[in-house]
């Protein structure tokens, strides 16, 4: 990867950065060591987070500034990654949009009225993201400030298509049958939804950026249940808009779990990142994405359940694979709840540690 890119984004913030690792990566610059951060780094894992999830519902955590600054830290002080990522969920824009989300611990995602067909979507609107999201834009202020300049700010949203399977599906599923029937049979509505998210997203987005975000990642979980035709169709079209709006206000990561077939498709929506899960090896997701956007990932998040010397030695592997620059090191999901916090530390500082040859 060469050190210049088409990328225009230069957030001013990185000019106070004790470590804007992540950031110079992502502009296609040269590092002294690879970047690491871990998707859902900031929450369920950690003993602190339990504390305040014994005290506070979902929504109380994600809708208090406080709560959410505090939990957002909690990684930064424990774990020692080089990025804080805002502690929200990517539900919360349906509820903006006017649908009630229940969060049902243990359980995940309720939305007891669904979207179902054309007429339902009278019961949604395109929301004013400062009068309905404002929390969110709090708790990024609050936590930027509370960072003092240690590491960057991520924010996030989740793709329109995983949005779309929550809205339509109304709980989490492994297949998502309703909402692609949902796609399938009412075409023209299943886009007028995707449009509308896709709105509301773009100006979320530009807010959290308003807001003190360094980086934006959209999360497209759901994005690997789509053919290749579908995903451009369905999921990718709509990411192209949100990336286009945002890539140069601000450094943009994409991830769509399980899609390594569009990575070239990706690639071409001029993000700065994409991120990769552990069913591609990184030699042919580099082959497929070209040789300028930066690659994240690729970490299976069950190996962290492995012994910590079997986890250093196969992150060491990874870092290997990837051959050094260009590579954000990550998971390929989010952490799971179970994983000892010396696990995920042991992932953190092996990368920290871990020097390529020259």
């Amino acid at each position: 990867m060469t050190s210049s890119t088409q990328h225009t984004a230069t957030p001013t913030s990185s000019t106070t950065l004790q470590n804007d690792l992540i950031l110079r990566t992502l502009r296609g610059e040269q590092t002294e060591r690879t970047p690491v951060w871990m998707m859902r780094q900031a929450g369920r894992y950690l003993p602190d987070y339990i504390k305040l999830r014994e005290k506070y519902s979902f929504f109380e955590r994600c809708e208090t500034p406080e709560l959410a600054t505090a939990i957002t830290l909690q990684p930064i002080d424990q774990v020692g990654v080089d990025a804080a990522i805002i502690f929200s969920d990517i539900l919360v824009i349906p509820k903006a949009m006017g649908l009630e989300v229940q969060l049902l611990e243990g359980k995940g995602p309720f939305l007891p009225e669904p979207i179902r067909q054309a007429s339902d979507l009278n019961r949604i609107h395109i929301p004013d993201v400062q009068e309905s999201l404002g929390y969110v834009f709090d708790a990024l202020r609050l936590t930027k400030k509370e960072l003092n300049g240690r590491v960057p700010l991520i924010g996030f949203a989740g793709a329109p298509w995983t949005l779309l399977c929550y809205m339509v599906q109304g709980k989490g599923s492994k297949t998502f049958d309703d909402a692609k029937a949902f796609c399938y049979t009412q075409p023209e509505a299943a886009h007028r939804l995707l449009q509308m998210i896709t709105d509301t997203t773009i100006a979320y987005l530009k807010e959290q950026v308003k807001a003190g975000a360094d980086i934006v990642q959209i999360f497209d979980s759901w994005g690997g249940l789509l053919s290749p035709a579908d995903f451009e169709n369905i999921s990718l079209r709509y990411i192209r808009q949100i990336v286009a709006a945002l890539k140069d206000e601000v450094l943009t990561i994409v991830f769509a779990k399980g899609a390594w077939h569009s990575l070239e498709g990706m690639a071409a929506t001029g993000a700065h990142g994409l991120g990769i899960d552990w069913c591609i090896t990184p030699a042919l997701a580099r082959q497929m994405a070209g040789p300028k956007v930066v690659l994240q990932g690729n970490f299976d998040p069950a190996k962290l359940l492995a012994p910590i010397p079997v986890i250093e030695q196969e992150v060491t592997q990874m870092l290997a694979a990837f051959g050094g620059h260009g590579h954000i090191a990550n998971l390929g999901h989010g952490i799971l709840p179970n994983v000892p916090v010396d696990h995920a530390r042991a992932f953190v500082n092996t990368v920290k540690n871990y020097r390529h040859k020259a």
